[in-house]
C-alpha cells in the first residue's frame, strides 16, 4: 500500500496534533516532519530538496515568517514535492498568491479538511506520492 511522505509547516500545536493524527489514520499519509516557522521549513527543505518528502502542507500564517515566504524558498530550492496550504485565509486573493508560488492547492481549515484528506489519499492511491510537481521558473 504506497504511502505519502507529507511534512507540515503548522504553528498550532493543537491544529498539528489533529491533523497528523487525522492524515495517518484516514489517508495513507506519513508525516516525516513539522516545524512551526518558516526558518525552520527551510532549514528542512535545504537539506536534500528531492528526497525529504512528496508533500508539503503549509500554512499561511506562521509563528514567524510566512507560507508564503516557504512556497517561494521551495521554487528557488528546487523543491519538487507537491505542496498545498491549509489555512484559515483562503480568500480568491490569497489562493492566487499561493499557486503563483507553486501551490497545487490551497484548502480552507475550517470548510475542506474533508478535502485534503480526499486529495493525500488520491495522491497515495494513485501512486503519485513519487511524482514531483512540475518546477516553476
Amino acid at each position: 500500500m504506497p504511502v505519502l511522505k507529507a511534512f507540515i509547516v503548522e504553528d498550532s500545536p493543537v491544529i498539528l496534533e489533529n491533523l497528523v493524527a487525522t492524515l495517518e489514520e484516514l489517508a495513507q499519509v506519513e508525516v516525516v516532519g513539522s516545524v512551526a516557522d518558516e526558518a525552520g521549513a527551510v532549514r528542512w527543505m535545504s537539506r536534500d530538496p528531492d528526497a525529504n518528502a512528496d508533500l508539503f502542507i503549509v500554512d499561511v500564517f506562521l509563528r514567524s515568517g510566512t507560507g508564503l515566504g516557504v512556497l517561494q524558498a521551495a521554487q528557488k530550492l528546487g523543491v519538487r514535492a507537491r505542496r498545498v496550504v491549509l489555512t484559515n485565509y483562503a480568500t480568491e486573493e490569497m489562493r492566487r498568491r499561493c499557486a503563483s508560488l507553486g501551490a497545487e492547492r490551497v484548502f480552507d481549515k475550517s470548510r475542506e479538511l474533508d478535502d485534503l484528506i480526499t486529495y493525500c489519499a488520491e495522491l497515495a492511491d494513485d501512486g503519485t506520492a513519487q511524482q514531483p510537481a512540475a518546477a516553476a521558473s
